[in-house]
């Protein structure tokens, strides 16, 4: 047996245990999920549930609800990763640069990501609750900045405002700790060359660092848009998925715990598994094409 042969089969065998643990945790349950979804299986029921087909589906295409919570879901997940990559390349380009207390400004900058979702979640709702709320008591009571004060998790365009602003403000650090870890494989003789050769900060920025920062910006993007798209628990603590707030994970919940249809909230979760692999497909192609 050749070396080659062996690096190999020692290669097979530690990933033999990874790819066991996911047939289990993550490849049975999905097929399991899909034979539900083929079912009119109801949460609870002691009647065994039946073979109905593609009817789940059928009923779930023909849902106008289920089509805005995906358009409001995606138009979430563009909003807030947009915003997260863009203060993330600020936060991550200024703790790049050396001074002094840089050590304390990274880990400080990581605090709000360090908070448990939930745990930030119910933070800010009571901070933007309408009555004794932080937000309206110094906008309104003390600076006077509003005329009176605002129910900003009752009406929809506020409260989608907020619960994006929430989920930017948690995971702008993850962002910008990605980032930064790409800024810091950049040489720093190359922008010292270029310098050297006249080229402004702009265009050291956008003709060296960018470039060079595709495959850590890919990876943020990815990791981002995946977290955005199954979004449930800020959305479920701060508005229950009320005032024009539902995303497909709330939708789903609402199906299979409410309504306890865990057949067709099963198609749900399909639907959303299928939408979630677009995008995986996508950011994928476009990483092997930058690396090709």
């Amino acid at each position: 047996m050749s070396s080659l042969q062996k690096r190999n089969l020692w290669a097979w065998a530690f990933l033999v245990p990874t790819l066991a643990i996911f047939l289990v945790v993550g490849l049975y349950p999905l097929v399991q999920t899909f034979l539900t979804s083929l079912t009119n299986a109801r949460l609870g029921s002691t009647r065994a549930p039946e073979f109905v087909g593609l009817d789940n589906y059928a009923t779930l295409l023909r849902d106008r609800e289920f089509w805005v919570v995906v358009l409001r879901t995606v138009l979430f997940t563009v909003v807030s990763v947009a915003l997260e990559f863009a203060l993330g390349m600020v936060i991550a380009m200024i703790v790049h640069s050396p001074f002094r207390g840089r050590g304390l400004m990274r880990t400080a900058m990581l605090v709000p990501w360090a908070i448990p979702t939930v745990v930030s979640a119910r933070i800010w709702s009571y901070m933007l609750q309408d009555t004794y709320g932080v937000a309206n008591d110094l906008l309104a009571t003390r600076l006077g900045l509003l005329d009176s004060k605002v129910a900003w998790l009752a009406e929809p365009t506020l409260a989608f405002a907020c619960v994006v602003a929430v989920e930017v403000w948690k995971t702008t650090p993850f962002v910008a700790l990605l980032l930064l870890a790409g800024l810091q494989l950049i040489p720093d003789e190359i922008h010292e060359a270029a310098e050297v050769d006249g080229a402004s900060r702009g265009q050291r920025f956008r003709l060296l660092t960018l470039p060079m920062l595709k495959p850590a910006i890919l990876v943020a993007l990815i990791f981002r848009t995946l977290d955005a798209l199954r979004i449930f628990d800020a959305v479920w603590v701060m508005t229950r998925g009320q005032a024009g707030t539902e995303m497909m994970a709330t939708y789903n919940y609402r199906q299979m715990i409410d309504f306890q249809q865990l057949g067709f909230g099963s198609a749900v979760s399909v639907a959303i598994f299928l939408l979630i692999a677009v995008f995986v497909v996508a950011y994928v192609t476009m990483l092997r094409t930058e690396r090709g």
